[in-house]
């Protein structure tokens, strides 16, 4: 186990699948991580593609739980999103928007690019609130495709980056040499900004 030398917030547009894989993957290793969704409304597969299943983040993830077995137990157990939501359920009680949330993150890594862009809008607009001014974050983006399968290995590559990140003796300078190494090592486009809030 190390030193925690950031905080660090995982964001996918629903809170439910890349972002909460990451969660489980990263607080197993030691990490102090809070994940999130920065979409107007959380969105799970539904019996077809142009069919989702919609909530409100207030929905917990046992209560979507229940709906699911409701609706379909044999298919949501088939495609196993009532498998993720036990997990989730594991973790912690509902999902989170990004944006709700004004506590401050040394890193925030999301799972696409309309996600990023969403949370550097965020921090934008942002008034200062309870960091101190001027306090930096490093946006980063690495691109997973929302599915179970890619979920698990973006978990993996996220804590590789993470990890990476942590043995940085001067990560503010250090950081733009570190993403490039890495985005060469994992064959994905990363994107990064260095956002003051």
């Amino acid at each position: 186990m190390f030193q925690q030398k950031f905080k660090l917030a995982v964001v996918c547009s629903s809170n439910q699948n890349r972002s909460m894989e990451a969660h489980y993957f990263l607080m197993k290793k030691g990490f102090q991580v809070r994940s999130f969704g920065s979409g107007n409304q959380v969105k799970l597969p539904g019996s077809s593609a142009d069919s989702p299943n919609v909530y409100d983040f207030n929905t917990t993830y046992e209560q979507m739980y229940q709906d699911l077995i409701n609706r379909d137990r044999a298919l949501y157990t088939q495609n196993g999103i009532l498998h993720m939501l036990d997990r989730n359920i594991r973790l912690k009680p509902r999902p989170e928007r990004f944006q709700s949330c004004k506590e401050h993150f040394d890193i925030v890594i999301t799972c696409e690019e309309r996600v990023y862009d969403q949370c550097i809008e965020e921090l934008t607009n942002r008034e200062t609130g309870n960091a101190d001014p001027g306090s930096q974050a490093h946006i980063i983006n690495i691109e997973i495709h929302d599915n179970h399968e890619e979920a698990t290995l973006g978990a993996f590559l996220i804590c590789d980056l993470c990890v990476l990140l942590q043995e940085s003796e001067d990560l503010d300078n250090e950081i733009d040499e570190l993403l490039q190494e890495f985005e060469t090592r994992c064959k994905r486009p990363i994107l990064h900004n260095t956002m003051f809030y």
